[in-house]
């Protein structure tokens, strides 16, 4: 098997209900703003905001999506947002809608994660190396 050099994730969806109740949420605890996008025909209803990404950085970006045809909600899939000081994220979640479920814990060599769940029932981490 051939060994990759690139990450190999390219972009993450998070499903909303509310798409202004979400795309608050997350500007507050992240402290970003965050751009609706234009989505192309062929996807029915379905309505997007990105998160903030620089074409020539190593990570990903991804957006908030609203669509009937899939929901939020947690228990399958977790993603980690990379930061500064994970904790600071967290003291954030709840005064913007969110509920904390694990404050800022160590995960050994790989630093610092804590973990929340966003207005919409999706369960989030916070990833820091300090």
């Amino acid at each position: 098997m051939a060994t990759q050099s690139k990450n190999p994730f390219t972009w993450v969806e998070i499903y909303v209900e509310d798409m202004s109740r979400a795309q608050k949420f997350y500007e507050e605890v992240l402290q970003i703003k965050m751009t609706p996008m234009q989505t192309p025909g062929g996807f029915g209803d379905l309505e997007m905001v990105s998160f903030p990404w620089n074409e020539s950085d190593a990570n990903i970006s991804g957006a908030l999506c609203k669509t009937k045809e899939i929901k939020p909600g947690s228990g399958g899939t977790l993603i980690y947002f990379t930061s500064e000081d994970c904790g600071k994220e967290a003291a954030r979640v709840e005064a913007a809608g969110g509920q904390l479920l694990q404050q800022k814990e160590p995960i050994g060599e790989h630093g610092f994660c804590s973990i929340c769940m966003d207005t919409e029932g999706n369960t989030i981490g916070f990833h820091s190396n300090n």
